[in-house]
């Protein structure tokens, strides 16, 4: 490990116990209309037409999952947390959308390929990212797409994955990579950040 990097997981977060309230955050239950309506519009910029396949990996809850499918997307959502699974298929019961409890990092789909891999705030909690990245990028498509929406939070132990280390995993990858800065646009927090918060969008 070099200097600069974090061996800190998810591993030791009881996501069970969090579903009950992971909602409550702005960007993760997206209850309030505006917060909504931003990650909404990024996400239509982000995913190809519709309908489309969408793997939402880490998918907690299943926000994004729901944005999706209400664009008209075919979602399968991973997440390692029955409980997290369990609200995400409630909110979208009736949805074009199956949750699967498993491993992010390596989603039991078995031949199963996507035309996106969405996946907000797990890469950097995960051991090994660049294999993760790899993986991933098989689960697609020809012409398919990587959707990362990841950061790096707190300034006395920061924590995360800064945007220029992640587009250098995945040069060897990509087709093409572009990175959208999320910081400034406040609608999608619900406040003001004022950490490093993108997206890479990875052709593959």
């Amino acid at each position: 490990m070099t200097n600069g990097e974090h061996a800190i997981t998810g591993a030791d977060v009881d996501w069970d116990a969090a579903a009950a309230s992971f909602d409550d955050e702005p960007d993760h239950g997206l209850r309030d209309p505006d917060v909504r309506r931003a990650w909404a519009s990024r996400l239509r910029s982000w995913l190809p037409e519709p309908a489309s396949d969408v793997l939402d990996l880490g998918c907690g809850t299943g926000s994004l999952s729901l944005l999706a499918a209400e664009q008209g997307h075919r979602v399968t959502g991973v997440d390692r947390s029955p409980a997290m699974v369990g609200v995400a298929r409630a909110k979208l019961a009736g949805r074009d959308a199956a949750f699967l409890v498993g491993d992010a990092a390596a989603p039991a789909v078995g031949e199963e390929r996507f035309d996106v891999v969405l996946v907000r705030h797990v890469l950097w909690a995960l051991p090994d990212p660049a294999r993760v990245l790899r993986h991933w990028a098989g689960l697609l498509r020809p012409r398919g797409r990587l959707v990362l929406v990841e950061g790096v939070w707190g300034r006395v132990s920061p924590v995360g994955i800064p945007a220029d280390r992640l587009t250098g995993l995945l040069a060897p990858l990509a087709g093409q990579v572009r990175v959208e800065r999320l910081s400034d646009d406040e609608a999608l927090w619900g406040k003001a950040v004022d950490d490093e918060r993108y997206a890479v969008l990875a052709g593959i």
